[in-house]
């Protein structure tokens, strides 16, 4: 190839991704890259190559390509290009090059091998549920994988799956005056086999409506009042958004993330606790 028809394909290149047109701009710079893989310039190709790949969800490229841009980026100096192979990696569950690849970025992990299940913190995800867009509570447990620890309301996703999310916040949430970053999710990463229940609740106090959810949470299950629960607009859930922890008393919806005769135990212990004001009926499977 003359260097001619390089610079010409690496305008077509920029022009399709100006476009969004990913595919197109992804085969331009490869077809460069296979004459020219390093260059001065080459480097940001790779890197563009491959992030055209993660925007189609093609992840098999994303990690190929994405290995060649991080071959060629600096170590420890927050280069993207490893934060993208990291992603990449996690999905092909290629560990090793994960870790390489957070380390390159400059982020320090616990030693060991395999899987990163690591604590994060916590943060919130946008889970992607194929028209519907929910954000719920995930504990972080490598820079792009989260478990859920919220009982979604969407058809379809439960309560302790593992989600990839990206790498770049698109919202915050702050809750007593700290605030997380809103991800948005990339992919459904390991299932869940806790089912979701639906039942009402009547709770005399919020503290009781309180000890329920303690009471799921602490045999490893979930619980979601509806009252927890806050509809917003796009504008509103991809903004900065202040929200308390509070649930409120009286007769309500709240979901279960549990085997349903291990959920019947529990709601029968927690309405036995009490004297008076605890009550649940019509305990339904819905998902």
């Amino acid at each position: 190839m003359e260097k001619s028809e390089a610079k010409e394909l690496i305008e077509r290149a920029r022009e399709a991704w100006d476009a969004e047109e990913w595919l197109r701009a992804a085969e331009s710079y490869e077809r460069v890259l296979a004459h020219f893989p390093d260059l001065e310039a080459s480097a940001v190709w790779w890197y563009d190559a491959a992030l055209a790949h993660k925007f189609l969800r093609n992840w098999a490229k994303a990690y190929e390509l994405g290995r060649e841009a991080a071959a060629r980026a600096p170590r420890g100096e927050g280069d993207p290009a490893y934060w993208n192979l990291g992603i990449a990696a996690t999905i092909q569950r290629d560990w090793a090059t994960a870790r390489d690849a957070w380390q390159g970025f400059g982020i320090q992990l616990p030693d060991g091998e395999g899987q990163i299940d690591h604590g994060f913190g916590h943060a919130c995800v946008r889970l992607d549920t194929g028209g519907e867009r929910e954000v719920v509570w995930i504990e972080r447990l490598c820079p792009t994988r989260g478990k859920v620890v919220n009982v979604p309301i969407s058809g379809g996703r439960r309560y302790g799956e593992i989600v990839v999310h990206d790498g770049v916040p698109n919202g915050e949430r702050i809750i007593d005056g700290s605030t997380y970053p809103v991800f948005d999710e990339l992919l459904l990463f390991e299932s869940s086999d806790l089912p979701t229940l639906e039942v009402t609740v009547n709770a005399a106090e919020p503290a009781d409506m309180e000890a329920l959810v303690d009471l799921f949470t602490d045999h490893d299950f979930g619980a979601e009042p509806a009252s927890g629960v806050r509809m917003l607009c796009a504008c509103c859930s991809e903004g900065t958004h202040e929200q308390g922890r509070t649930v409120e008393a009286g007769a309500q919806q709240v979901s279960l993330a549990a085997p349903e005769e291990e959920a019947r135990k529990l709601l029968e212990r927690w309405a036995d606790e009490s004297v008076e004001g605890r009550s649940w009926s019509g305990l339904t499977a819905v998902g």
